[in-house]
Formats: C-alpha cells, sequence, structure tokens
C-alpha cells in the first residue's frame, strides 16, 4: 500500500498542474472508485463539473483537492482521493487513450498549462474518490501539507497529523506512547495516532531507531521516543527525495516513473540478508496480517 512519501511525491505532482484549473468534464467508468462518495457516478459528475481546484494537499496517506463552490455545493468542498492498495493520479494528454484499469478522469483546463486529463487507475479497487465537506481542524492549523486554510475534509478529520507536517505536536506524541500498552509498531500503524507511516516505513524507522517492533510504547524511555521521531522524519525524507518505493509498475508518480527507495532500504524486505549496521541476518516474523523486519542483535526487546 502506498505509504507517505509515495503520496506525497503524488500531490506534489498534481499541484502545479490542477491549482487554478477548472474541471470541464467528468468521466466516471467505474463507480466502484466511489465507495466513499455519497451519491451515484452521474451525482459526482454533476457536483464536479464546472469547479476550480484551488489546492492539492495532503495528511497521511490522504490527498484532497479543495474547491470552488458549485452550484450544487452547501458549502466548502474537496475532492478526496485515497489510493488504497494500487491507485493511481496520472496527468495525461487531452484525448489521451484510456489507462489500463482507468475508473476516472477529469478533463481539466489551466489558465497556464492548458487542457490536461487527470486520470485515477486503479486495479484492485480499493481507492476512492468523493467530494466531501470541509470542517475546521481542532488545532486552528492548515489541515496539511499543501493546504492553506485551518479546514480538512470531513473524511480525513479522524487521522491525526504526520511527522512532516510543520504543525505536528512531538510532545503530544510522547504523551500518547506513555499510555499505550501496545507493541511500538502497532501505535506506528495507527493512523490516529501518527499518520503516513505504513508497514515499510516503520520496519525502517524502528530499525534506524534501535528498537524492537514489539517493545511497549508506554515502555520506551524518553531518549528512545526522541531517537524514534528523529529517525522517522529522516526516513520519509530519504523515501521522498527518492521518489518513494517501487515494488512493482503499480506504485509510481503522477508521470508513471517509479520511485527507487526500494534500493535503500535495510531492514524491509531484507529477510535472511545481513544487517547493514552489524551483519547478522535480518529477521522476518508475522505481524498484524503482515510481517515485521527487524535484526535481534541490534533490535533487543528493551529499547535504551
Amino acid at each position: 500500500m502506498p505509504e507517505l512519501p509515495e503520496v506525497e511525491v503524488v500531490r506534489a505532482g498534481l499541484e502545479p498542474a490542477v491549482t487554478g484549473a477548472v474541471v470541464r468534464a467528468v468521466t466516471v467508468l467505474d463507480e466502484r472508485a466511489l465507495t466513499r462518495h455519497p451519491g451515484s457516478g452521474p451525482h459526482f459528475e454533476a457536483v464536479l463539473t464546472g469547479r476550480t481546484l484551488r489546492a492539492a494537499a495532503r495528511r497521511g496517506k490522504f490527498l484532497w483537492l479543495p474547491l470552488s463552490p458549485g452550484e450544487h455545493s452547501l458549502g466548502d468542498e474537496a475532492l478526496v482521493a485515497h489510493l488504497g492498495m494500487s491507485g493511481q493520479i496520472l496527468l495525461r494528454s487531452p484525448g489521451a487513450p484510456a489507462e489500463r484499469h482507468e475508473r476516472v478522469r477529469l478533463d481539466i483546463e489551466h489558465p497556464d498549462h492548458g487542457e490536461l486529463a487527470v486520470v485515477f487507475a486503479d486495479q484492485r479497487t480499493f481507492g476512492s474518490l468523493a467530494i466531501a465537506a470541509m470542517v475546521a481542524t481542532a488545532d486552528a492549523a492548515p489541515g496539511g501539507r499543501g493546504a492553506f486554510e485551518p479546514s480538512i475534509p470531513s473524511q480525513v478529520a479522524h487521522i491525526a497529523r504526520d511527522p512532516l507536517d510543520p504543525a505536528f505536536d512531538d510532545r503530544r506524541f510522547r504523551e500518547t506512547l506513555a499510555t499505550r500498552r501496545s507493541a511500538i509498531k502497532r501505535v506506528l500503524l495507527d493512523q490516529s495516532v501518527i499518520s503516513g507511516v505504513g508497514n515499510i516505513y516503520a520496519d525502517e524507522s524502528l530499525w534506524a531507531a534501535r528498537i524492537h517492533p514489539e517493545a511497549l510504547a508506554s515502555d520506551l524511555p524518553t531518549r528512545a521516543v526522541t531517537r524514534l521521531l528523529n529517525e522517522v522524519g529522516v526516513v520519509l525524507e530519504k523515501a521522498l527525495a527518492e521518489g518513494g518505493t517501487s515494488f512493482d509498475a503499480q506504485y509510481v508518480n503522477v508521470n508513471g516513473q517509479a520511485g527507487y527507495f526500494a534500493h535503500s532500504l535495510n531492514a524491509y524486505g531484507r529477510t535472511g540478508q545481513p544487517c547493514p549496521r552489524c551483519g547478522r541476518p535480518i529477521v522476518r516474523v508475522s505481524f498484524m496480517n503482515r510481517s515485521s523486519h527487524y535484526c535481534p542483535h541490534c533490535q533487543r526487546p528493551r529499547a535504551r
């Protein structure tokens, strides 16, 4: 599943192309892409056509494009996107042939870039698009990366801020960990505590911080939590600089290009290979219907 770096790469690619663009036409080819939208395909097409896309914003793994007021709108709204397991948002030339697994297409017109097509493709159909109302943020800060207003789509309001968000509250994160008698990796994957971190970057951050994935969050000393927060930020920033992690053709940016962070992984997917730090084998264990990858020597059950 795409995690924060992969989604941020898509947001950054969309931002200059869609900000200020008018939606001239909307074509829903598969209504399974609208599972979170409170209406039908024709309703989605009607409420979106003619609206201006005002920005490209993100919190955690959710993207949204704030919309200008429309004939059918009841207030501030946004086009919300979640990529699910295999979703892609691609920029194409107007009239370009349909993409494989294309579900929805927006034909837009930008004052500087002219006509473009924004294509939502999704092989496994777990991703979604929806029009959602905007609500005020709990902390009065902008909703997320790329957002300028203290508002967020109602469908994203339950998602915590992510570590690359300037408004992320380190102190609150430490206080939350102190109350959690759960494995630290489970907490890192809880999007209501810290967003954008999935299985890959949880493993990489814990390896970098020398923390065992099953260590209890509440037992971690302050210095270990500080180290972990720092490493989460470093790992995410590095992955973002390399375009995210691509293991197959599904994880691409808006131009269909893959990321290269897979070449920089230290723990995830390296079962049996030597730990880059100590040379002992990386192990893989089952975790929440997934897998954890770590070094038993470097990542002891009791963090220091």
